[in-house]
């Protein structure tokens, strides 16, 4: 990762961070839409393959539209963090075809038959899935905690000599709960555990886990990161070098290598992160607070509000609570196919961190894969609605939601 001192926000980092001086002068980053890349010569290809020597070989391994993304994610991820010597915080930055490509890497790089992943309740649906239905498959083991009892993870790890990670989403989805990393971060280097941060809800603008500990941290740039909804994308950071290294290999071996035009995309979205999260959360504050007081509403899940139990904690360890919420009508399922099929400007759709308001329902789209019961422990109820704040009028969002709310 490059430095740049010259940068006293994140804001100018996020927008030139990214420049090159690839492609003939570009202003922009030029999209390398080839599969493979040319030798000049056999021993410029024996050294690439030794990796003796600097370039390019296949765009599975590694693509430059590709790399300067991975540089400025790293940079912002990294913004203002120095080690222990004042040097700034070196990162490591492999970008995936998804969140979900870029999660399997870092487990199945950190992790072999007779481990334990430690987790959380109220985890993304695929992420659920991947931990309690797919790894167990090959001898891993989950194991869900209440991180929030510090004391009980600690005894945990004195006496489950298996645990090699404890995984965080925070917030969480749908719940916004929040977990204090670096208290878990301390607990965990304690034992020698590995801690993961999917960073996806707050974007590094919000909130660096690295700055808390973290040894991972990972989004789906789907979202905040690219908003404006027209790629799929994710990225996997690692503050240890050479072990990402390993993490690398594995990434290879899996396949899920970034598209070079998705990537293009990704980085022009970068560029406005700051301006349009800013807006996210300040129309996401109003909602939230017309939400808990409107009759209809049972309860709001938002680490803004002072009702949430994270409400504190999440002021302490993020810049604004951010901009998705979940909410629960008081007259379950049938209110929320109800307040669904009303609506008329904010969209019906999964996914979040997009420039429109996305509205969906979790028990029946993005968490349908969970068994009945894990859902209900994670707090999503059959009239659980789930929104992501958009930027557009917040008096118009209002609107919508108070007249599909009947």
């Amino acid at each position: 990762m490059e430095n740049h001192p010259q940068f006293t926000a994140m804001a100018s980092a996020a927008i030139h961070a990214a420049q090159s001086d690839m492609g003939e002068n570009a202003h922009l980053v030029p999209v390398y839409a080839t599969a493979t890349f040319t030798f000049d010569n056999a021993q410029q290809g024996m050294d690439r393959f030794s990796g003796t020597a600097p370039g390019y070989i296949y765009s599975r391994f590694g693509n430059p539209t590709v790399s300067v993304a991975e540089k400025l994610i790293a940079t912002l991820e990294a913004f203002g963090i120095v080690q222990e010597d004042g040097s700034p915080l070196p990162l490591k930055a492999l970008l995936h075809s998804s969140g979900q490509a870029a999660m399997a890497s870092m487990f199945l790089a950190n992790i072999a038959a007779g481990d334990t992943v430690l987790t959380h309740y109220s985890l993304y649906g695929g992420t659920h899935e991947f931990l309690f239905d797919f790894l167990p498959k090959f001898g891993v083991k989950a194991l869900i905690a209440d991180l929030h009892d510090l004391d009980s993870v600690e005894k945990l790890l004195q006496k489950d000599h298996t645990i090699r990670m404890i995984h965080i989403e925070s917030p969480a989805n749908p719940s916004m709960r929040c977990v204090d990393i670096a208290a878990v971060c301390k607990i965990a280097s304690a034992y020698s555990v590995k801690v993961s941060v999917d960073n996806t809800f707050a974007t590094p603008y919000l909130q660096q886990p690295f700055r808390y500990g973290a040894d991972f941290v990972f989004h789906s740039t789907t979202k905040f990161l690219n908003g404006h909804g027209t790629a799929i994308g994710g990225v996997l950071l690692g503050k240890d070098l050479s072990l990402m290294q390993k993490v690398n290999k594995t990434a290879k071996l899996l396949g899920g290598c970034a598209n070079p035009f998705d990537t293009f995309l990704l980085v022009q979205g970068i560029k406005t992160l700051e301006l349009r999260m800013k807006q996210h959360c300040s129309n996401a504050m109003r909602v939230a607070e017309f939400l808990y007081a409107h009759a209809g509403v049972a309860k709001v899940n938002f680490n803004g509000l002072p009702s949430h139990p994270d409400y504190e904690l999440s002021a302490r360890q993020m810049r604004y609570p951010g901009a998705v919420m979940s909410f629960e009508l008081k007259n379950g399922f049938d209110a929320a196919v109800r307040f669904i099929d009303r609506l008329q400007m904010c969209v019906r759709a999964v996914s979040l961190g997009t420039l429109d308001t996305l509205v969906s329902h979790p028990a029946s789209m993005t968490h349908s894969g969970m068994k009945k019961e894990d859902r209900e422990k994670a707090g999503i109820s059959d009239g659980l609605i789930r929104i992501s704040v958009g930027l557009e009028s917040v008096e118009d969002i209002l609107r919508d939601l108070e007249q599909a709310l009947g």
